[in-house]
Parts: structure tokens; C-alpha cells; sequence
């Protein structure tokens, strides 16, 4: 399984958001920009809870297994591995959608921010924005609970025989 990279999180991030903006100047000549609804960052801090939360409880299991607590319950490999492509997902969609609305807010911030209305929505945006790097974060921290300490000995191997 391949790791996250931020290089790749970045560009969705930046292509989403020029799209967005060149989407919401368009769509504005008509005098109809969608909404951003306010659920658009609940739902991303939502799910960035949910990820730190599992990454918590496997790093604990973790812990108690290593440390051979009595009665410390096993993680079992694939529900790490699930929760791993879980995190991924999710810092993929985050992205994308973190652009989306990244483009929206930064054409409301440059337009229109007299109207009342259109001043929310761009709050909502911003706040969408920062839940969405809350998820890519805690799907990186989720990958790096869930990596094995034979993985690096392995990619560090594979590279010098390359």
C-alpha cells in the first residue's frame, strides 16, 4: 500500500480551488453562486474526529500489546489496514473538497464581501478549509500509527537495490 504525499494532497488541493474560483466567477454573471452550506465543515471536522479517535485507539492497543498488559486486545492487521485506506480516502476527498471551497471562499473574499449573505458564506468556506486540513492530519497521523517498524527497514532495502 502506497503512502499519503503531500505533494499530491497539495495539488488536488490547488487544481479544485482554481476550478472552484473560475466555476464561481462564471456562475456569478448569472447571479446565482451556490451556497456553502454550514454543514460543509461540521461534516469535515466530523470525520477528522473519527480518524484521530481511531488512530488513538489503535496507537493504545498498540502500546498495551507491546507492553503485554494483561487482557490488552490485538489489533488485528486488516482492521488497520481498513482504517488506513479509511484515512487515506478520506485525505483525498478532504482535498478535493477543501479546494472546492477554498476557490468559492476566495472569490467571495475578493467580490463580495459587503453582502451580509455572501460574507457567511465565505466564513463557511474558511472553516470547511481549516476541517479539511484537520482530516489530512489525522489521516498522516492514522498512517503513522498504523505503519509496522519493518516497513522502513523494507523501503530503505528496496532503494539501495534500485
Amino acid at each position: 500500500m502506497k503512502q499519503l504525499r503531500l505533494g499530491v494532497l497539495a495539488g488536488l488541493f490547488a487544481v479544485a480551488g482554481i476550478l472552484s474560483w473560475g466555476a464561481a466567477r462564471l456562475w456569478d454573471t448569472i447571479d446565482t453562486l451556490p451556497s456553502v452550506p454550514l454543514a460543509a465543515p461540521v461534516v469535515l471536522a466530523v470525520i477528522a474526529a473519527v480518524l484521530t479517535a481511531t488512530a488513538l485507539s489503535i496507537r493504545s492497543r498498540l502500546r498495551a500489546q507491546r507492553e503485554r498488559r494483561p487482557g490488552a486486545k490485538g489489533v488485528e492487521p486488516l482492521m488497520a489496514a481498513r482504517a488506513v485506506v479509511f484515512g487515506q480516502a478520506s485525505a483525498l476527498v478532504a482535498s478535493l473538497v477543501c479546494g472546492m471551497y477554498g476557490g468559492t471562499g476566495v472569490f467571495l473574499l475578493m467580490n463580495s464581501l459587503d453582502v451580509p449573505a455572501r460574507r457567511d458564506q465565505a466564513i463557511y468556506a474558511g472553516f470547511a478549509v481549516l476541517a479539511g486540513v484537520a482530516v489530512v492530519a489525522a489521516a498522516f497521523f492514522l498512517e503513522r500509527v498504523c505503519k509496522l517498524p519493518d516497513d522502513e527497514d523494507q523501503g530503505n532495502s528496496r532503494a539501495s537495490a534500485t
